[in-house]
């Protein structure tokens, strides 16, 4: 049994998060999540009490049906792949191996449960919470950047920051943040992979959202997996080492 009077979490004294995992719901716009999120995976940063929380969170997500447990898991996912551990160095994937053995499955269900009607931003979330139960060090926490269409990344020959940008404003690379207010920044088109001459990890996901009738995501990731033009310096560089290189160790 946790004592939650002897754990902290962002904001104090953790005796209110049973309280709060008691009144969570599958309704993802529900205030509680929130709650909890602020709490226990606070800008990413994780606490004493963060950790204790994914047991709770495997068995409620385990009550739920599929479409109903995108919440628990994701935000079970968010405190297994952080890596802003002020409070200590713990590697939930052996303490906590257990649970993220059943969460792992859970998300895995839901993703097989998924169609081509179903959200396609809840789609990569659990996406990116199957690669975080996995291990998978910089997509189980960066995967989500297909939502917002862009990355931001450095030229690996100049430095230069710069916006890959796939989604409604089209597909470039800009030195422009504002690019989405056609400021007539200089802008490079970015050159797709091949589907065909993908492989690792960008196979198997591309390979999946195909599966699972996510046209949409899967074309996302030709751009996040194929090449890009720096437009300060020229350099071609592969936009997933440039998003790996920023967020790795």
């Amino acid at each position: 049994m946790t004592d939650w009077s002897q754990l902290r979490h962002a904001y104090g004294v953790a005796d209110d998060v049973p309280g709060l995992l008691a009144r969570a719901e599958p309704d993802p716009r529900s205030p509680v999540w929130g709650e909890l999120w602020s709490r226990l995976c606070h800008q990413g940063t994780v606490y004493p009490a963060s950790f204790p929380a994914l047991s709770v969170l495997t068995e409620i997500a385990g009550r739920w049906s599929p479409a109903q447990r995108t919440m628990p898991l994701a935000l079970a996912a968010d405190i297994v792949s952080s890596v802003d551990q002020p409070y200590g160095d713990l590697d939930p994937h052996v303490t906590y191996s257990c649970e993220i053995a059943r969460l792992r499955a859970l998300t895995e269900e839901t993703l097989q449960s998924s169609g081509s009607d179903d959200d396609p931003s809840t789609y990569v979330y659990m996406l990116q919470a199957l690669l975080a139960f996995e291990g998978a060090e910089v997509w189980g926490r960066h995967l989500d950047g297909l939502n917002n269409e862009e990355y931001e990344v450095a030229c690996p020959r100049c430095d230069e920051e710069i916006f890959v940008a796939f989604g409604q404003y089209g597909t470039f690379t800009t030195l422009d943040s504002m690019y989405m207010h056609d400021s007539g920044s200089k802008r490079l088109p970015l050159l797709p992979a091949d589907p065909a001459a993908l492989t690792s990890v960008g196979k198997r996901l591309h390979d999946r959202a195909i599966a699972d009738h996510h046209p949409d995501v899967a074309e996302k990731l030709t751009y996040v997996f194929g090449r890009a033009d720096c437009p300060a310096c020229g350099e071609r560089f592969r936009v997933e080492e440039a998003i790996t290189a920023r967020w790795s160790g």
